[in-house]
């Protein structure tokens, strides 16, 4: 298979940004699309030309660090998938692909296909840490829980924080991710707490690091490759509601 790629190159934070096009040939259909920009950064060091920046680390859709907008879509045209989990045979041969950084105040690029995705690890800093005690461990079912409460809590938690809801958002809106750490924790006993102080101190951090605000678009549960429900981001408000008039 062969593509023309019409890539995002940008030097530097403060840089100009520019497409490039780039030819690659001998691409085989199971190859990961990671996979196909190692080739062609393999042609470009052949050639003396700086390599494509972008950023991985699992390449099995665990770790959520790849993340790129292709053709317009956070992760590609394939639901419920990150970028390395996405295969040359979603595409036709001879086609062009437009391959992209997830755009976002809040994702400044650092280099090409690198954004700085660190407001993330300050929302979550921002939420503290969960009080419990300590000292021998408890019984396994000393805290019971209902299997479907569980449950919830476990969907979200399966978010990895890739950022596809912040790029797939036209406001550019954290809200799916911050809803979704909240939700796990809010939902069981432990993290009773500290829900409210939580909530609020997520939120309000999602705000200063330039997020914009939900409206519902649901573009971000599109995007999402873990399937995470807009739902999580109503119980959010909610509970930050609740806590900013003390009734949490």
């Amino acid at each position: 298979m062969k593509f023309t790629l019409n890539v995002w190159r940008q030097e530097g934070p403060t840089a100009s940004g520019r497409f490039e096009d780039y030819q690659v040939t001998d691409i085989a259909p199971e190859m990961s699309f990671l996979e196909m920009l190692d080739a062609l950064n393999e042609q470009l060091v052949q050639q003396g030309k700086r390599a494509v920046e972008f950023d991985s680390d699992c390449r099995e859709g665990i770790c959520g660090t790849c993340g790129l907008v292709i053709n317009g879509k956070a992760h590609g045209p394939k639901q419920a998938c990150t970028t390395c989990e996405l295969r040359m045979r979603h595409y036709s041969d001879g086609s062009t692909i437009t391959v992209e950084p997830f755009r976002a105040t809040g994702f400044p690029v650092i280099r090409d296909l690198v954004v700085d995705r660190s407001a993330f690890d300050r929302i979550i800093a921002a939420g503290g840490y969960i009080s419990t005690n300590t000292g021998s461990a408890p019984d396994a079912n000393a805290i019971p829980i209902a299997k479907a409460i569980a449950e919830k809590a476990m969907d979200s938690a399966a978010c990895i924080g890739c950022g596809a809801c912040v790029a797939a958002c036209p406001n550019a809106s954290a809200s799916l991710f911050v809803g979704a750490k909240l939700n796990q924790l809010s939902l069981l006993p432990q993290g009773e707490a500290e829900r409210g102080r939580r909530a609020v101190r997520m939120v309000e951090q999602m705000d200063a690091e330039g997020f914009g605000n939900c409206s519902n678009h649901g573009e971000c549960e599109a995007a999402c490759p873990k399937e995470i429900s807009i739902k999580v981001i109503s119980r959010m408000r909610r509970d930050a509601l609740r806590a900013s008039f003390g009734r949490l």
